[in-house]
């Protein structure tokens, strides 16, 4: 089977998990379901949960059933922060994954409470990772603080020390100089935080060393930065039908980016420099997992 394929089934999966643990559309507050649901299930690279899993496996995990709780979880915080990232207060885009974004489908108000109702419901998911713990099991104890990291992780890195905080400088009203220090800063809290979660919530409930953890999160840091470099590129090089989101939107939101700090040939030169040294650290690990080395090899090279 070549890669293509075997990502194309990878993904399936993850629709698969998605569609077992997104919420019932039922009750007098159906609607935010609804809501939810509708940008939960319009599809997407799916990369972050799959990146999970296959860490998991790099690291000889064996129990699928007490990471697939984290890998919808994942996508369903990634999932809300790109229906904020679209309401009219923040990037005030009409179209996402070649569909009308969540607030023009649903209004503006529901938007909010979509991109909130996501990300809750996605730590009520990711505890569920207890419940699959067989409690008789003689390795319950070291299952369940497992767990319990991998929730510290997840929250940590969505948060005000990670996604959010990333965002919260995006936003900022910046009257400095713009400087390549603060824009890295930015994109490894707002793009690279949930990467490294992905990965590292997979090593962790794999039961890798503390070490081999902090060897996946600056590998994940990495692969993140140079994923945002590389997103910046496209939005000036691509199109609305190959990205299924508009371009040109930093430059209309007046964003600093590395298009905007440097030329275009430089900045996919810090692709490439970033890319190289995260995959020879990768390579340097104690386990191999050749579809993850690939994976990585195509986020960081994508062209959408």
């Amino acid at each position: 089977m070549n890669f293509e394929q075997e990502l194309k089934n990878k993904v399936i999966r993850v629709e698969d998990i998605l569609s077992r643990f997104c919420p019932r559309e039922e009750g007098y507050q159906k609607l935010i379901m609804e809501a939810m649901n509708y940008s939960l299930m319009a599809g997407g690279k799916r990369l972050r949960p799959v990146m999970m899993e296959q860490t998991y496996q790099l690291f000889d995990g064996e129990d699928l059933a007490m990471i697939e709780p984290f890998m919808a979880a994942i996508e369903m915080i990634h999932t809300y922060s790109l229906v904020h990232d679209d309401l009219p207060a923040m990037d005030n885009d009409d179209y996402r994954r070649g569909r009308k974004t969540t607030h023009v489908i649903y209004g503006e108000a529901m938007g909010i409470l979509a991109g909130d109702g996501l990300l809750n419901y996605a730590f009520e998911t990711a505890l569920k990772s207890f419940e699959v713990i067989d409690s008789n099991n003689n390795k319950a104890i070291l299952k369940y603080r497992r767990v319990a990291r991998a929730m510290q992780v997840l929250s940590t890195k969505a948060g005000i020390y990670g996604m959010i905080g990333g965002q919260v400088i995006d936003m900022a009203d910046y009257q400095g100089e713009p400087s390549r220090n603060r824009l890295d800063h930015m994109y490894r809290l707002k793009t690279a935080a949930l990467i490294e979660a992905s990965m590292m919530i997979g090593a962790i409930l794999a039961g890798a060393s503390e070490e081999n953890v902090d060897r996946i999160e600056q590998i994940a840091g990495d692969i993140g930065l140079a994923f945002q470099i590389k997103d910046d590129i496209l939005d000036v090089t691509s199109t609305p039908e190959k990205l299924g989101k508009p371009v040109h939107s930093d430059e209309k939101n007046e964003k600093t980016t590395y298009v905007t700090l440097m030329e275009l040939e430089s900045a996919n030169q810090e692709v490439a420099r970033i890319s190289k040294r995260a995959m020879q650290n990768f390579e340097a690990l104690p386990y191999k997992n050749e579809f993850l080395k690939k994976l990585i090899d195509k986020l960081i090279n994508r062209e959408n």
